[in-house]
């Protein structure tokens, strides 16, 4: 009896009863959405509409917050400080933009109009490397079955072209949204900036008062770790990409701000990104010459050897203790329930999730040695 009530007292007592009172409401509720959820479209709009500035400005925020508190460490007020620096970036851009821009859109032009043939080079070398290899036998098999497979693509392309017609229809409101989130971006970015710690005051305070303690804590827990990995993973990805502009030029690759710029963008996301962001390289490369693709694997391996060892050591820190088969899990899950946006904001949104957990877990812990500890032995609690 003594050991049941211990166990009732670990789980919470009676308020387990009110717990799975509530969860069942929720499901309910939740079944209720499934079957009237039409009646929550112009949410849904709204809140598809608000996000992408909300969540570009967050990303921002944590690039610029460091920023902003080091110029108050100069004795420039806040206000001011936030001005400058939002001008400042905005001008840098802008000329940047303007200087590189010609540069760039004549490369990206040149590049696309090139890469089909690279592709068909490519794809001629391949042939005829298997018909001239062990794999001949079997080559005019796989060439017939991929010829009976594109007989079949004129009846797939009616049927994408018939819900393509339906996409069209979305161009407009695509549009809208990525003009709504340029013109909203800087506001909203300037009052987190301006306003953060007064917004993390306000959150804390809708809770009741027993739990606002650890609700500062869990938040704390979460600005740093997402602020760090957001932080790091962006630093980490220009320094990629600029490593791997430099190589390129030494090895003389063609089209290498382009391809460098693709690297950098596709690095934000780990161990995935750059492994796509080297295929149009090789591709390249390969029609180049085979000397070329060996030049372009050392380049690789340096720079792989460099961020590995270098970089991310010390700009990542040992904050985001997440292990790289973890992140590859979270990156495939996330990429197919949520497409690219998953991809890109799965790691921050699987920090966020363990903190949490993490944090219920130290709670547990912390019960279970109140109870049990004296008879079974205790938890090993780092406070």
């Amino acid at each position: 009896m003594e050991g049941q009530n211990k166990f009732l007292k670990l789980i919470g007592g009676k308020n387990v009863l009110y717990l799975l009172a509530f969860l069942i409401l929720v499901g309910i509720t939740i079944y209720i959405y499934t079957k009237i959820s039409f009646i929550f479209y112009p949410l849904k709009v709204i809140l598809s509409t608000i996000a992408p500035p909300v969540i570009l400005a967050f990303v921002a925020y944590y690039l610029l917050n460091p920023v902003v508190e080091m110029l108050e460490r100069f004795r420039i007020k806040k206000m001011w400080g936030i001005i400058i620096l939002i001008l400042g970036i905005s001008g840098a851009l802008t000329g940047v933009i303007l200087l590189t821009a010609p540069s760039i859109e004549a490369q990206v032009k040149d590049l696309v109009q090139t890469f089909p043939s690279y592709l068909k080079q490519l794809e001629d070398s391949m042939t005829e490397w298997a018909q001239n290899s062990l794999l001949a036998p079997y080559y005019d098999d796989g060439y017939n079955l991929i010829t009976e497979r594109l007989g079949e693509l004129p009846k797939l392309i009616g049927t994408y072209i018939s819900s393509g017609f339906q996409g069209i229809q979305n161009v407009a409101s695509t549009i809208t949204t990525t003009i709504v989130s340029i013109v909203t971006f800087p506001f909203i970015l300037f009052f987190l900036l301006k306003d953060g710690k007064r917004f993390q005051r306000y959150t804390i305070k809708l809770f009741p008062p027993k739990f606002r303690d650890d609700t500062k804590q869990i938040l704390n827990n979460i600005d740093t770790q997402v602020g760090s990995y957001i932080q790091g993973q962006i630093i980490v990805a220009t320094v990629i990409g600029i490593l791997l502009f430099i190589g390129y030029l030494i090895i003389g690759l063609e089209y290498a701000f382009t391809l460098a710029i693709v690297a950098a963008v596709t690095s934000v996301v780990p161990y995935l990104g750059p492994t796509i962001a080297i295929i149009p390289a090789v591709i390249i490369a390969i029609v180049n010459s085979p000397f070329m693709l060996l030049k372009l694997g050392i380049v690789w391996i340096a720079v792989q050897f460099l961020e590995g060892n270098f970089v991310s050591p010390n700009i990542m820190g040992k904050t985001m203790k997440v292990h790289p088969l973890t992140i590859i899990l979270v990156l495939l899950i996330a990429g197919n329930l949520f497409g690219v946006i998953g991809v890109i904001f799965g790691i921050p949104g699987y920090a966020i999730v363990k903190v949490i957990g993490s944090y219920l877990f130290y709670k547990f812990m912390k019960r279970y040695n109140k109870y049990y500890g004296d008879d079974r032995g205790y938890y090993e609690i780092e406070d």
